[in-house]
């Protein structure tokens, strides 16, 4: 007797709900429905798919799809109403959609202050306005920074302030390739910050706090005081503070880029990995007790209770959280159903956690997470059995190598579409890492659970320190071989989609020689080289003018095919931050690398000609009188303070535009600006609108 084998796709029913909800989440971004007539679809599709089962049997065999249709569009409507109501912005008491000019605003300190080179930083609430004596309750978020010799002992967690200053809207840079700050923190619902003097706010008497947020900063407190008295090395003492509690104001920046550079970062990052461990730990105390049949109940209870402390241990964030959740749904499901299909369990994970916020689609963590766990679901077995080793010690290290292994493989396109490089190292890196961030890891609970007996906590203490100090100079040391990391990698989404697809048909072929997974592995590879292609010839085809928007600085990037030439301060080339920060994402998506000299770009004083492209640089010390005809510019790009007259210099030249790069003093611009409207000048401000970029072909 032959049984038809189920086929998979049936054996992980919630993917079937889950990308529909991903599409609603995503049209609803791009296209912003209104809520009433997405509640107005919701209702029709339940009713119909609530009475579906009451028509009969021949209309229901007759019309199975249409009831299938009408779940798709009843899940792609629950996604874009999810996501509506998770945008602050169209939120009914949003302070914004209240907010009069000469309304006082009460802002409640959500966090204790962080310290900042200049400033005292903090997340707030906006819990009520102030008008003529009237209290309108509101809802919203602003980031507050407080002047460092103005900050009052009693300004801390739970404080509140009444302020009367304008709330300025979170602005990005605007440079290409940049990260998108602004639209990181709206994810947040976070839309506005603050710069306030002590003069610019009143402290009101008593504070606000929530027990249960309060008692996770108690935790973290107690936990880096702990750190602190037992790890002394400052370097060592950063990286410990990241890794259990993910608190990064200690972590030294050029260790951090040492991670990043070798393909080890996330063990800075509180995610999975950490949470992978403690699931490891637990389940491998709970092993030798697997028969008994208390052990049938009590292992998933104490498990996810376990995973769920050391949650609260490292301050509850939401990365930690969001794992906790992936792996509660994984012991849950194991517990109800072990035949059941760990993609389904997975897929129920992402659907709970997307329903809480929807805006987690788009990050980073998220997708890495989930990327590396199918990753290990998928490839584990195949890269394990590639080798056959007898000794069991060996044999046991070769298994974390595989999973670290296949951990990486579809992790690789999310970390080239996000990060633009690949560390080639990352085998010998991780290989090292991962077992001593593990130790690590245990050894600061150790602290933690033994900080009420001194020397044994010290003791511990130096002994995390020496792991953490091996580990370090382990990752500086690969970081210093040559080819270390690839740079300057550039793959666009639908790019990345087809990589990623490559990938897993590739990988499924050569597990069931199927030749219809072989087709389809062809197709995405070949789509994804045509792309490729595409984008590539497009780049040498460029030619382009790029003015930065990097504050009080000049930097003007001209593109020309593969290549760009750098006019600008040179201060913006010698800092590493501000070249990796705002010159790097540019020159990465316009896949050009910076050249000394280009035949096409002759430069004569503040005059620069770019082909027959004509540009006038005007800066604090340039002063120009031409008597005669007018030459033509195409643009004229200002300073910093120069001392230029728009009506003389419109008497003097031919212009077409004119740009304010972002190094100008806003005194100054606001007269210039203003110079050119009563004009009818074309301007453009960089500091304001963000980058200035023009093709000129």
């Amino acid at each position: 007797m032959s049984f038809t084998p189920v086929p998979f796709w049936k054996k992980i029913p919630f993917l079937r709900l889950l990308l529909p909800l991903i599409a609603g989440i995503l049209s609803q971004w791009e296209l912003q429905f209104g809520s009433t007539i997405l509640i107005l679809v919701i209702v029709f599709c339940t009713c119909f798919v609530l009475f579906f089962p009451r028509f009969s049997i021949f209309f229901r065999y007759r019309t199975s799809y249409l009831n299938g249709s009408i779940i798709v569009i009843l899940f792609v409507s629950l996604g874009a109403f999810l996501t509506r109501k998770q945008d602050i912005r169209h939120q009914d008491r949003w302070f914004k959609n209240l907010q009069k000019p000469t309304d006082a605003i009460i802002l409640t300190l959500d966090e204790p202050l962080v310290e900042k080179p200049r400033s005292m930083k903090a997340k707030c609430h906006i819990s009520s306005l102030l008008r003529d004596g009237n209290i309108i309750p509101v809802v919203g978020t602003a980031l507050a920074y407080f002047s460092k010799d103005s900050c009052p002992p009693a300004l801390g967690y739970g404080s509140r302030i009444i302020i009367k200053k304008p709330l300025q809207l979170i602005r990005n840079s605007g440079n290409p390739g940049g990260f998108d700050y602004s639209r990181y923190s709206l994810f947040q619902g976070t839309l506005h910050q603050v710069f306030l003097a002590s003069h610019d706010y009143v402290l009101l008497q008593g504070k606000r706090e929530s027990f249960p947020d309060k008692m996770l900063f108690d935790i973290r407190k107690w936990v880096l005081t702990c750190l602190r008295r037992s790890i002394k090395g400052e370097k060592e003492l950063g990286l410990a503070e990241a890794l259990l509690i993910g608190y990064k104001d200690d972590l030294d920046k050029t260790l951090v880029q040492s991670y990043t550079n070798t393909g080890v970062v996330h063990i800075v990052a509180i995610s999975g990995l950490h949470l992978g461990l403690i699931y490891g730990l637990l389940v491998a105390l709970f092993r030798p007790f697997n028969r008994k049949r208390i052990v049938t109940w009590l292992r998933p209870l104490v498990i996810i209770s376990g995973l769920w402390l050391f949650s609260l241990l490292a301050g509850g964030q939401p990365s930690v959280l969001r794992s906790a959740v992936m792996f509660t749904c994984i012991v849950a499901g194991e517990s109800i159903d072990r035949r059941g299909s760990i993609y389904n369990t997975l897929a129920v994970s992402a659907f709970i956690l997307l329903c809480i916020n929807p805006f987690w689609l788009w990050d980073v963590g998220f997708q890495l997470s989930y990327a590396a766990v199918l990753s290990i679901i998928i490839f584990m077995k195949p890269v394990y059995h590639l080798l056959t080793i007898e000794n069991k010690l060996l044999d046991q290290f070769w298994k974390l190598n595989a999973v670290t292994l296949s951990a990486q493989i579809l992790t690789i396109p999310l970390c080239i579409y996000h990060f633009h490089q690949f560390p080639n190292y990352f085998l010998l890196t991780n290989f090292a890492a991962v077992p001593l961030s593990s130790a690590v890891l245990i050894g600061e609970l150790l602290i933690c659970c033994i900080s009420a007996v001194p020397v044994l906590a010290v003791f511990c203490g130096k002994i995390v320190q020496w792991m953490i100090w091996i580990m370090n100079s382990y990752i500086e040391r690969i970081e210093d071989l040559p080819y270390s990391v690839w740079t300057g990698l550039q793959v666009s989404l639908p790019q990345a989609v087809c990589m990623s697809a490559s990938i897993i048909f590739f990988a499924t072929w050569l597990i069931q020689r199927s030749r219809a997974v072989a087709r389809v592995w062809i197709v995405s590879s070949f789509v994804f080289f045509v792309l490729r292609d595409a984008s590539l010839t497009a780049a040498s085809l460029q030619k382009k003018i790029v003015i930065y928007n990097i504050p009080q600085k000049r930097a003007i990037d001209l593109v020309l095919g593969n290549q760009c030439h750098y006019i600008g301060d040179s201060s913006v080339l010698s800092d590493g931050f501000s070249s990796r920060f705002h010159l790097d994402p540019a020159r990465i998506l316009l896949r050009a690398d910076p050249a000394p000299a280009m035949n096409s770009v002759y430069v004569s004083r503040n005059c620069i000609s770019f082909g027959d492209f004509h540009i006038l640089l005007l800066d604090g010390s340039t002063l120009f009188s031409i008597a005669g005809k007018r030459p033509a510019v195409d643009l004229v790009i200002v300073s910093g303070k120069a001392k230029i007259s728009i009506p003389a210099l419109l008497t003097s030249f031919s212009i077409r535009r004119l740009v304010f790069d972002s190094s100008v003093p806003a005194w100054r611009l606001k007269t210039l600006q203003h110079d050119c409207d009563s004009l009818g000048v074309s301007n453009y401000d960089v500091s304001a609108k963000g980058a200035f970029v023009m093709s000129l072909q």
